[in-house]
């Protein structure tokens, strides 16, 4: 593929982009979002109703498999006008009429999934099939069958009607908790003084108070560089303890009434704990610990990083407590990079403008994956910092997808980092490809008047990591909108982002994605090389914190009932040698909670175990801007979707079983795990 400077072309005119415009409006008003979302109900029902009401003995492909394949495609290619709007949407009242229409949706979702007429001509249609259908239809069909089968739809109308019941109510509080998230605005107020340690690029970009001071909110381009550079401990402390307290009281209500909800339709269902009923249809069948691998390097890193906090007290006359809190953490963990491996993170910014990171990103994954990006001019887009692209395969020249970026943070937008899913890839009624469409939402730092947008590197990293997961949407070939993208196995889900973020730790495309903001001149070699080798800072403490998050989630979720600030305390404590911040909770805006991670956290680090062998095994060994390998990438993984097992597809690719030596590579433990006697075998995993 040929590249020119990893340049953006724009497209002719919004009309390349028609089937954009024509299907994602994002001008509806207040009475639209309820009249659509009253009309979406009315035609996706009757899909339903039409299958339903056939006899048993009439049921075929054709009108009972395609046409729920019809209703699916017309509902996910509809919905998320509805209820995307929420997350990113300026106005309160847009974002209000979009949560009312998620949660109007929600219940639509669980009346659907439970109508059993539809399930008994699913169990009809499977029992006569032979061999009528293609392997993907028979994978869609068996599918619906077993999601029919875990919704209780082989249990008795009482059951049946309290999984309802319950399912819609554990929908609504999860839109809730997030709701309440995303709607926080909590801010702080400092004084000069105690804002010591943070560049005057970052203080020309708060807002001040009439008094003088600086105002501090909780968004991730306030709150991170603060915890990492500021020497003032107290201010720490009290950051650390605002950003794990929003939404305390009343989502850590909402938490565990969800504990409680999702335990006793497990129990109904005849499972043990929710997070067996989740485990269930994922890869891993079980989860195991590799703890003990970490554990006595986190003791390491905990010994360095209080020595360092000794040292500075001495230094700065600050009283020395003997012990590392949380809100010291990020700030030791910095300067462990500093410190270990010379890392100028104040020099390494400058060379990470956020127009230049896009420019060498798009040409890395262009060239990667054989396509070629286009802007779309005057996009319809629901705020003036989005941008909307097409996607085409550069051999073909045929369009495959677009996708949207809204990198900044404002009031009310979703606070982290995110890939959406907004209209599914999937063959139409008529036999033509519905193309798909994703956004990537992101909050990094709003360029300035004289001053542009630079990124952390770890942001860089958070950037390739979200467009790993925009290509796995737009790429997908799946022929059901069921099996379109993301829609795969959860602990499946990351395995693509992850493998991606490899490449912002090696020199080439790193050279690709960066340039001073002033002169344009490249990274110094030995700022390049320090950086690189600062991939294995803190590899302890930073994987034991995943081991954490993963503990806590699969803690909640094997009990009925559970106190989630103390679930999170103790295991904070425990596995990673901190004390939680009193008074806090930090699973009260732990997202991934009530946004389809429940009980599979642990699947980040699964992922990263697959994520790492692909990385280490092709793409190290044969070219990382191998095109060759690239597009074979983009075809057995990327392409696919869940329409195939995702351990079929990495042993289509790797040519073998996965293992995890790769991944203890990466992180720099392969000495240790062999001291510890860790078999190869891809078995021994997690909590």
């Amino acid at each position: 593929m040929t590249i020119t400077g990893g340049s953006v072309k724009c497209a002719r005119s919004f009309s390349e982009a028609a089937h954009v415009r024509n299907t994602l409006r994002w001008d509806l008003s207040p009475d639209e979002f309820r009249s659509q979302t009253e009309s979406l109900i009315t035609r996706v029902k009757k899909f339903y109703d039409n299958v339903g009401s056939l006899n048993l003995d009439d049921v075929s492909v054709e009108n009972t498999l395609e046409t729920l394949a019809e209703a699916k495609l017309e509902y996910a290619s509809s919905r998320h006008v509805l209820d995307f709007p929420q997350f990113v949407f300026p106005s309160k009242e847009i974002r209000s009429a979009s949560t009312e229409a998620d949660k109007t949706l929600a219940d639509f979702d669980v009346e659907i999934s439970m109508r059993e007429d539809v399930f008994k001509r699913l169990t009809a249609l499977q029992a006569k099939l032979q061999v009528d259908v293609s392997p993907e239809g028979k994978r869609f069909l068996d599918r619906l069958v077993t999601l029919g089968r875990r919704k209780g739809l082989h249990l008795s109308k009482e059951v049946q009607e309290q999984i309802k019941v319950t399912s819609k109510l554990i929908s609504e509080l999860c839109i809730e908790f997030n709701k309440n998230i995303n709607e926080d605005n909590t801010s702080l107020v400092f004084s000069e003084h105690e804002l010591g340690g943070l560049a005057d690029s970052y203080l020309s970009g708060l807002e001040r108070t009439a008094d003088g001071r600086y105002k501090v909110t909780l968004e991730y381009p306030h709150y991170y560089p603060l915890m990492k550079r500021c020497h003032n401990p107290e201010t720490r402390r009290k950051m650390e303890t605002a950003f794990h307290s929003r939404c305390k009281e009343v989502n850590s209500t909402i938490l565990e009434q969800l504990i409680q909800l999702r335990a006793k339709v497990s129990s109904l269902l005849g499972y043990s704990s929710h997070a067996n009923y989740v485990l269930e249809i994922n890869m891993a069948r079980n989860a195991y610990t590799f703890y003990e691998t970490l554990k006595p390097i986190g003791i390491k890193e905990r010994k360095y990083i209080l020595a360092l906090k000794k040292r500075e007290c001495l230094m700065r006359g600050q009283h020395f407590d003997g012990i590392i809190n949380a809100w010291d953490l990020p700030y030791y963990m910095n300067q462990v990079e500093q410190c270990k491996f010379a890392v100028n993170k104040d020099k390494l910014i400058e060379y990470f403008p956020l127009h230049v990171v896009t420019e060498g990103l798009f040409s890395i994954y262009q060239e990667l994956l054989g396509l070629t990006f286009s802007e779309v001019e005057h996009a319809h887009v629901w705020h003036h910092d989005v941008k909307l692209y097409s996607a085409r395969d550069t051999d073909t020249g045929q369009e495959i997808g677009h996708f949207y970026l809204d990198l900044h943070p404002r009031e009310g937008k979703y606070g982290h980092a995110a890939c959406f899913g907004l209209q599914p890839g999937g063959r139409g009624p008529d036999g033509k490809r519905r193309l798909p469409v994703a956004a990537m939402v992101a909050n990094f730092t709003k360029p300035r008047k004289n001053w542009p947008s630079l990124l952390q590197h770890h942001e860089v990293e958070t950037y390739f990591h979200e467009f790993g997961h925009v290509m796995h949407e737009i790429c997908s070939k799946a022929t059901y909108s069921e099996f379109s993208g993301t829609l795969v196995e959860t602990d499946f889900v990351e395995v693509p982002s992850q493998m991606l973020e490899n490449w912002v730790w090696e020199k080439e495309p790193l050279r690709r994605m960066s340039r001073h903001y002033k002169d344009g001149s490249p990274i110094p070699e030995d700022l390049l090389d320090k950086l690189i080798a600062s991939r294995v800072a803190n590899t302890g403490l930073m994987n034991l914190r995943q081991v954490v998050l993963s503990k806590v989630d699969q803690t909640l979720h094997s009990s009925s009932f559970a106190d989630t600030a103390q679930v999170f305390t103790k295991h904070y404590q425990d596995i990673l040698g901190v004390p939680a911040t009193p008074d806090t909770n930090m699973t009260a805006s732990f997202s991934h909670l009530a946004g389809g991670y429940d009980g599979q956290y642990y699947s980040y680090l699964w992922s990263e175990v697959y994520s790492a062998d692909i990385f280490f095994s092709r793409f190290k060994n044969e070219g990382i801007m191998n095109p060759k390998v690239g597009k074979e990438y983009r075809k057995v993984i990327l392409e696919t979707g869940g329409s195939v097992d995702g351990m079929v597809m990495l042993k289509s690719f790797l040519g073998r079983t996965p293992n995890q030596d790769a991944f203890f590579q990466c992180k720099g433990l392969t000495k240790m795990s062999e001291q510890n006697g860790m078999s190869p075998q891809f078995d021994l995993f997690f909590i």
